[in-house]
């Protein structure tokens, strides 16, 4: 059958006859609409898709939001979204799939991603932490660090060292981290704003089991290349309205406090404006080019766009609040479940904001795959890049 729009609204009618939203538990309603495939659309069926366009999923989300329907709280679960589960369907067993996918949407389960390490964020190929196979399981010891929700996720994607004895990229290894399991310790990291949403992760002697492998051994930096190109896009490229993200308060203000207007701060205000609304028109293309297949490069130029905006619009807001926005609401040390960039202070704003040009990659890095995937320029030399990593210098 052709899954066009109407039928799309056809079988989110049904969904809502069987469960009415004002009658049926959120978690009961977010289960059935999983599994009638309307969790996301194009994704296949039997794992909460039916193989429709990506873009026949903006149907489905206006009637149940019409209908005053649950929806699974993105915010709280947008790294097993926007990460794990392209890449465990993209590489992921017909198991795996089936065990962590539905669990992940519905928001049971969620999930973090252990990546990076004190000695290497930004040269992520680097990373220390060693998998070592005994029998059918790895025996995983390292640090990983920067690890948002790890205070409350179940799961994490995990990249480690397989292989020292080939190229830094060549011996790393993609895993599914239970991180109930013995062994895994997760510590706060107190950042500027006060709060701890970030964590650092201790790995000792932690037993996965071969079955939770994610692609081929020594592959794994194949594989997270679909899961960082899909975090750039995650980041970067978030449908928002008009006015939505961080320039929509500080328009806000802008109406509400004439008092505070100035000829420059208006000059300022305008022209960041117009950035957001280029950017938000630019996300909303590179979404629509997704539907042709996995994200490219390209989402790191979103990544870049995000964090610049980001930044230049908090630190105008400041500005603009005079004395105001030199207050900061609350030091407490908290450790939240999801950052909330309009639903806080201009002062929190100012702090968070620091850390965007940082987190999903740095903005240097970015400029660099910019430069090199997307406008063909020459790379930087490496003379690591046939080096053995057990011989590289530390």
């Amino acid at each position: 059958m052709t899954i066009d729009a109407s039928e799309l609204r056809r079988r989110t009618g049904e969904l809502l006859d069987t469960h009415p939203p004002t009658g049926t538990d959120s978690l009961d309603f977010l289960r059935a609409r999983f599994d009638a495939g309307l969790a996301w659309v194009h994704y296949p069926e039997g794992l909460g898709g039916l193989g429709a366009p990506r873009s026949l999923q903006a149907v489905v989300d206006a009637e149940l939001e019409a209908a005053g329907a649950p929806d699974n709280d993105p915010r709280r679960i947008g790294i097993g979204l926007g990460m794990a589960a392209p890449t465990i369907l993209k590489y992921g067993t017909e198991e795996q799939k089936q065990r962590y996918l539905r669990p992940l949407w519905t928001g049971e389960e969620v999930w973090c991603q252990l990546f990076s390490e004190p000695g290497a964020g930004s040269d992520l190929a680097a990373l220390r932490t060693r998998a070592v196979r005994e029998g059918e399981d790895w025996v995983v010891n390292g640090q990983k660090v920067w690890t948002s929700s790890a205070h409350i996720a179940r799961w994490a994607i995990l990249i480690a060292r397989t292989d020292p004895d080939v190229p830094k990229h060549a011996g790393i290894t993609y895993f599914l981290c239970d991180m109930t399991d013995p062994g895994v310790e997760v510590r706060p990291l107190r950042q500027i704003t006060g709060e701890a949403e970030f964590n650092e992760v201790f790995l000792t002697d932690v037993r996965i089991p071969d079955s939770r492998r994610l692609g081929e051994v020594g592959d794994g930096w194949r594989v997270a290349q679909t899961t960082l190109n899909n975090e750039r896009v995650a980041i970067g490229g978030m449908r928002l309205p008009r006015e939505g993200g961080m320039i929509g308060p500080i328009a806000t203000t802008w109406r509400e406090r004439p008092e505070l207007r100035t000829h420059d701060l208006h000059q300022r205000l305008l022209k960041l404006w117009v950035e957001s609304e280029v950017s938000r028109l630019t996300a909303e293309r590179l979404r629509q080019q997704l539907v042709a297949g996995q994200p490219g490069p390209e989402g790191a130029g979103m990544k870049l766009a995000f964090a610049r905006l980001n930044q230049e619009i908090s630190g105008l807001e400041v500005e603009l609040s005079g004395e105001e926005g030199l207050l900061y609401d609350d030091w407490t040390m908290r450790r939240p479940e999801l950052v909330d960039f309009t639903g806080r202070d201009a002062g929190y704003r100012y702090l968070r904001s620091k850390g965007n040009s940082i987190e999903g990659g740095t903005s240097e890095v970015l400029l660099n795959i910019v430069a090199e995937r997307v406008l063909g320029l020459p790379s930087e030399p490496r003379t690591d890049k046939d080096v053995a990593w057990k011989d590289l210098a530390r």
